[in-house]
């Protein structure tokens, strides 16, 4: 077992390092010049040596790579002259020096993703912090949803095998699985919060809080996370109908179900009782998957809806090429899919020591 854990954390190591060399390398090829993003078009020549000395824009790409995982990994090495890029600021990078020398730092710290070019330097884990919590709610809530309606509607379809309701539930699931996301984000916002406003009392665009009408503080807002979590939660929902039918009837057919029916049990009780918790098995894989995927696939619903979350911060960063936003941001998301399958991953190796054997 512990040869299977390191094997899996190392694996999640190199994946981590994978996608921070590829989110560096493709945005430092990106055309324009960071210093003048920072200056917000001004033509100072004299600030913009300042600004690229500072944060080490005028370095060669390998030094920039260097340095930038140097700042990604919890153990990392600094500088102690201020006037060096790479000097190890408390107020910045945090953590605790383990030693030192006369010139270097060793220090164990959080990963330190730099700060905004837009927003005047503020750090970028703070926007992490502000708008992370938000996306997460809107993916629970929205595999919530998912969940319940997917279990629910696929023992309708099972129980109801070839009929006009299963062969209802089939093409509506088959349709949510198809029609994107942004396309079912406008399609909801226009119908359920424009169209039919006065009847929902839903809003077009609307966040977790919003300020009041005279502007003075932020109220909670509960029905705005209605029409998002019901958008996000329409793919996985249509998967777990499909996936839950096509299992339940492969157990269904199964000798030990034909044993339970000649023990005289009914067949809600032979439902329920034995075939569903063997069926649940490939759903609950789908579902971490896509719980993991939902961090990612938020950013054109908060969009579109106004929910001030990860994935619309990621859009405004593009917008303004606020490129540590985007890259931290990245990063984050890409941390929590790899640990979430982790984490799936010892759950069925805990329940299968098969596993540990492949």
């Amino acid at each position: 077992m512990i040869r299977y854990i390191g094997l899996k954390l190392g694996t999640a190591f190199l994946a981590l390092w994978g996608v921070a060399s590829l989110v560096f390398f493709l945005f430092t090829v990106l055309p324009g010049d960071p210093a003048q993003m920072m200056m917000d078009q001004n033509e100072d020549s004299t600030q913009l040596e300042v600004i690229k000395s500072k944060f080490g824009f005028d370095l060669p790409m390998a030094t920039q790579y260097f340095y930038y995982i140097n700042d990604l990994l919890p153990i990392s090495i600094h500088s102690k002259d201020p006037l060096v890029f790479g000097y190890y600021d408390e107020d910045l990078y945090g953590g605790w020096i383990l030693t030192h020398t006369k010139n270097k730092v060793l220090v164990v710290k959080a990963p330190y993703f730099r700060t905004s070019y837009q927003k005047r330097g503020k750090p970028i884990a703070e926007i992490i912090k502000e708008t992370l919590p938000n996306t997460a709610l809107l993916a629970l809530s929205s595999m919530t949803i998912a969940v319940i309606l997917g279990v629910f509607f696929g023992i309708v379809a099972t129980l109801n095998k070839d009929n006009w309701l299963d062969r209802f539930l089939q093409l509506v699931s088959t349709l949510g699985m198809s029609v994107p996301s942004f396309f079912s984000a406008i399609l909801f916002s226009w119908f359920f919060g424009y169209v039919l406003h006065e009847f929902t009392g839903l809003n077009m665009t609307g966040s977790l809080y919003e300020l009041d009408d005279y502007g003075e503080e932020n109220r909670l807002q509960w029905k705005n996370l209605i029409l998002p979590s019901i958008v996000l939660g329409i793919r996985p929902l249509a998967v777990i109908i499909q996936l839950l039918r096509s299992n339940l009837l492969e157990v269904l057919s199964e000798d030990y179900i034909r044993t339970a029916y000649a023990k005289g049990l009914s067949r809600y009780q032979v439902l329920l009782k034995h075939a569903i918790k063997n069926a649940l098995n490939p759903v609950i894989t789908a579902i971490s998957g896509w719980f993991a995927s939902l961090l990612a696939g938020a950013i054109f619903v908060e969009y579109i809806f106004g929910w001030k979350g990860l994935g619309k911060e990621i859009v405004e960063a593009l917008n303004q090429l606020d490129i540590p936003v985007v890259m931290g941001s990245v990063l984050t998301i890409a941390f929590f899919f790899i640990i979430i399958n982790i984490v799936v991953d010892f759950i069925y190796a805990y329940l299968d020591p098969r596993i540990k054997t492949i």
